[in-house]
């Protein structure tokens, strides 16, 4: 039985972090991906597929509130660490690992 070879991933310029303000989000393109890329409070970085499952609203509009964002058309509740929609609505959003080096972030695709 033949088995899978795992995908490489590549891994891509996204955002100055001081581009990123604390609890907001910023929609940036790569490599033909339309990413939301989000500064958490803590100063994590997260990036999620800018497009909630709901009615496609841009989740870089979001708000941010701990670890999730609320689209900004209906108040979806989407976690940024799984992309997973909160009860009571359900679906979820690619996630994108990130990596801050110095003062860039870096997306994994």
């Amino acid at each position: 039985m033949a088995q899978a070879i795992p995908q490489q991933e590549q891994q891509m310029l996204a955002i100055p972090l001081a581009e990123l303000p604390p609890r907001f989000g910023r929609a940036v393109r790569v490599e033909g991906h339309h990413i939301a890329v989000f500064r958490l409070a803590s100063g994590e970085v997260r990036a999620v597929e800018n497009r909630c499952p709901h009615r496609g609203g841009p989740l870089a509009e979001g708000i941010v509130s701990g670890e999730h964002v609320y689209c900004p058309l209906h108040d979806w509740k989407i976690c940024l660490t799984d992309g997973k929609v909160q009860p009571p609505d359900s679906g979820c959003v690619r996630t994108y690992r990130t990596e801050l080096r110095g003062e860039m972030v870096y997306i994994y695709l």
